[in-house]
C-alpha cells in the first residue's frame, strides 16, 4: 500500500471504529482524523469530538448532512418506489454513499492519502463505501481493518478497548449493533443472529409497541410535487424536518417495522430488523398517487425499473450510469405526480383513503357502471376476441392434435 502518513476514518464511536483509531496509529504510524456525518442520528453525535481527540485523532469533523440526504437520497428513492426484496426501504443502503461522497471531501481539503471504514469482511457496507471511494476518488487508498487485523470478533474488541483504555458505549451483555439515520433504524447481531428470536420491546426507538399505540385512528395528508414529498396536512417542509415530524406522526401509531432475512451482496442471508416509520406513510402514500397521475404502459416500467433502482442501491451502487439514468427516467414519469394523498393511521396499518391531484388521469364518467358516450360496452367482445386471438388458435390446434 506505501507509507500512509494521514488517513481520514469514517467514524462512529461505537465499538469498530474507536478501536480502529487506536489501531491505525499503531499500525501505520500515521496522523488519523475522524469524521462523523450527521445523517440524523440523534444523540449518537454527541461527545464524539473530544471522544476521538482522546483516543488519538488529530481532529473529528462532524458534518450536518440531513437535509442533503434527505433531499438527494431518501425521497429521489421514494420517487423512485425503490424497496429491496420488497420489503426494506434501504435506510442504511441510502445513507452510505452521501456518507461517502464527504469523506472523500475532507481527504481532499485534508490532503490525506488514504480513506477507511470500520464495515466487516461479511457485511453489505464495505462494497457501499468503497464503490463510492473508487467512483470519486480512485487515486486514494482504501483501508478496510476487518480485513486485515486479527481481531475478528466482538470478545476481542473489547479485550482490545480494555487494555488501551477506549471508551465504548456498548457492554459485552448487549453486543447487538444498531444504525440510526433520518429514514430508519436498523438493529442487527446478539440476540437478533437467531432468526428464531423475538425482538425485545424495549429495544424499538422510533415506533411504539402495538399495545400502547391511540385507540382512535389519525388522518394524515401527504402533500407530493412532482413525486418528491412536500409537505404535509398542507404545510410545507424542508425535507429533513418532513422526515422527522412523519416518523413521530407514523411511530406514534407503531407503523413501519419489519423484521426479516435479507439476501446480502456478499451472499450471507441476514436477519435484520428495521424501524421505518416515516418512510413507511410516504412510500405507500406516493406509490398510490402515482396510480391517478401515471398512465398505465409507462407505470408498469417503472414498476419494473424501480426494482433495479433498489438492487443498484442496496449493492452500492449509487454512483454509476446506470442509476444515474434510472433517476432521470423517474423524473420524467413524475412531472405530473402532484397532488395530496390521505391516509388512516391506526395500530400499525398505514391506509390509504383518498387521493386527489390536477393531473389526474382517473374519469369518474368514465369509471361509473353509468352510460357513458365514450366507452361502449359493445366493442369490448371486438378487443376480447383479437387480444385472445393467439389463445384461441393455441388451444383449437391441441384439440385438432389430440383428436
Amino acid at each position: 500500500m506505501g507509507k500512509i502518513n494521514k488517513v481520514v476514518l469514517a467514524y462512529s464511536g461505537g465499538l469498530d471504529t474507536s478501536v480502529i483509531v487506536k489501531w491505525l496509529i499503531d499500525t501505520y504510524q500515521c496522523e488519523v482524523v475522524c469524521y462523523a456525518a450527521d445523517v440524523g442520528q440523534e444523540e449518537e453525535l454527541d461527545g464524539l469530538d473530544e471522544k476521538a481527540r482522546k483516543t488519538g485523532a488529530s481532529k473529528c469533523y462532524i458534518e450536518d448532512l440531513r437535509e442533503e440526504f434527505a433531499r438527494d437520497y431518501v425521497f429521489p428513492a421514494i420517487r423512485a418506489n425503490a424497496i429491496y426484496e420488497d420489503r426494506y426501504l434501504l435506510g442504511t443502503s441510502l445513507a452510505r454513499p452521501i456518507i461517502a461522497k464527504r469523506h472523500v471531501e475532507i481527504a481532499r481539503k485534508e490532503g490525506a492519502d488514504a480513506v477507511c471504514h470500520g464495515a466487516t469482511g461479511k457485511g453489505n457496507d464495505q462494497v457501499r463505501f468503497e464503490l463510492a471511494f473508487k467512483a470519486l476518488a480512485p487515486d486514494l487508498k482504501i483501508i478496510a481493518p476487518w480485513r486485515e487485523w486479527d481481531l475478528h470478533s466482538r470478545s476481542l474488541l473489547f479485550d482490545y478497548a480494555d487494555k488501551h483504555g477506549i471508551p465504548l458505549p456498548l457492554s459485552k451483555d448487549k453486543p447487538y449493533s444498531m444504525d440510526r439515520n433520518l429514514l430508519h433504524i436498523s438493529y442487527e447481531g446478539g440476540i437478533l443472529e437467531d432468526p428464531y428470536n423475538e425482538p425485545d420491546e424495549s429495544m424499538f426507538l422510533l415506533t411504539k409497541s402495538l399495545k400502547d399505540t391511540p385507540d382512535e385512528p389519525e388522518y394524515l395528508e401527504v402533500n407530493f410535487e412532482k413525486g418528491i414529498p412536500s409537505g404535509l396536512n398542507g404545510k410545507k417542509m424542508a425535507a429533513h424536518d418532513l422526515m422527522k415530524e412523519a416518523n413521530l406522526i407514523a411511530g406514534k401509531h407503531g407503523i413501519g417495522r419489519i423484521d426479516i432475512v435479507e439476501n446480502r451482496l456478499v451472499g450471507i442471508k441476514s436477519r435484520g430488523v428495521y424501524e421505518t416509520p416515516g418512510g413507511t406513510i410516504l412510500w405507500k402514500a406516493h406509490r398510490d398517487l402515482e396510480s391517478i397521475c401515471i398512465d398505465k404502459e409507462t407505470q408498469h416500467l417503472k414498476d419494473k425499473l424501480s426494482n433495479d433502482y433498489a438492487i443498484l442501491a442496496y449493492n452500492g451502487q449509487w454512483f454509476c450510469r446506470k442509476r444515474e439514468s434510472l433517476d432521470a427516467f423517474m423524473a420524467e414519469t413524475q412531472k405530473t405526480v402532484t397532488g395530496t394523498v390521505r391516509l388512516k393511521l391506526y395500530k400499525g396499518n398505514a391506509v390509504v383513503v383518498g387521493r386527489k391531484s390536477d393531473y389526474s388521469l382517473y374519469s369518474e364518467s368514465i369509471a361509473s357502471f353509468e352510460h357513458s358516450e365514450l366507452y361502449n360496452h359493445s366493442d369490448a367482445e371486438g378487443f376480447i376476441n383479437l387480444f385472445g386471438l393467439q389463445d384461441k388458435v393455441e388451444a383449437m390446434i391441441k384439440q385438432e392434435r389430440n383428436k
